[in-house]
């Protein structure tokens, strides 16, 4: 197995507040442009995301694009989902990765092929995440596959999951994120979220819940281009919180690149200030990883 690539992983547990950022592989069957989106991120995140067929759309392999940095010493985070693959290639993946030095996991239940570029395509969906979860960590843990057969080394994983930031609604059930913590979850990327107020919510439901202690979570929030692409983003993808007041101020702006990205800092200095908030996830759906760049450069990173 390759040498450990566990930045993120230290980080969190030292209570750093980190920094990751998502990348969308390329439709490109050369490592030129990863390599070059990757560099302008290169030493000033703890680990970058690579997507796994997001939005259902081809582009070259989240397990490739994660050996690729690997090999090249930036930390991946693979994202894989069980939308494309059965428990065999999903051990598989993951005992290659492992085998490149890729330990931080993303695992997904995968977007719906039906709305993507290929909608002929039919989905697997062999085990679900929660499942997935529970498969990786094992592989870890107990070093075996699913059906008992050893795993000679078996692999460190660093797992994570997905969340959404809302407000609990039954104070007396707690949120459905613990099934996956049980599962093994150790660290939580959630989608963008502008609203600072929702934050503050469900991360004091957290807390009350005990979940802080046993999770770090990266809020995920991101430059935003213009009123028209915040909306788009609120109405199109799942579960974005993105209050009417910013939009507003988007539209007011002789600069709503400008202003998006002084949106983005303010609400990043605010979480910083939030107990229980280890960092934050950037992402921005329809833009390249300058734009990414030219906000942790405003940071001062």
């Amino acid at each position: 197995m390759a040498g450990l690539l566990n930045n993120l992983e230290k980080s969190l547990n030292d209570g750093k507040f980190c920094f990751t950022a998502e990348l969308v592989p390329p439709l490109a069957a050369s490592s030129g442009r990863l390599l070059e989106q990757a560099d302008q991120l290169k030493g000033r995140v703890e680990a970058i995301n690579v997507t796994d067929g997001a939005a259902a759309k081809t582009t070259m392999s989240s397990v490739a694009a994660a050996a690729l940095l690997a090999v090249n010493d930036v930390e991946p985070v693979l994202q894989l989902t069980c939308r494309d693959r059965n428990r065999i290639a999903l051990c598989a993946d993951l005992i290659g990765c492992a085998a490149f030095g890729v330990i931080n996991l993303l695992l997904l239940t995968g977007d719906d092929p039906a709305k993507g570029d290929q909608p002929e395509a039919k989905p697997v969906h062999d085990i679900n995440s929660t499942a997935l979860l529970t498969l990786a960590k094992d592989m870890c843990e107990k070093g075996i596959l699913p059906n008992g057969r050893e795993i000679d080394p078996p692999p460190h994983f660093h797992i994570g999951s997905a969340d959404v930031p809302q407000r609990l609604e039954n104070r007396g059930t707690p949120p459905a994120i613990t099934n996956k913590i049980n599962a093994g979850t150790r660290f939580i990327q959630t989608q963008l979220c502008y609203d600072i107020s929702l934050i503050e919510a469900y991360i004091g439901n957290m807390g009350e819940w005990g979940i802080l202690d046993r999770v770090k979570i990266l809020i995920g929030v991101g430059p935003v281009a213009s009123a028209r692409s915040a909306r788009w983003m609120r109405d199109n993808l799942w579960g974005v919180a993105i209050p009417d007041p910013l939009l507003r101020r988007l539209e007011d702006s002789r600069d709503p690149k400008q202003e998006g990205r002084r949106i983005c800092i303010e609400l990043i200095e605010e979480m910083q200030k939030i107990e229980g908030v280890a960092g934050v996830h950037l992402m921005a759906p329809g833009q390249s990883a300058h734009s990414i760049a030219a906000l942790l450069s405003e940071l001062g990173k």
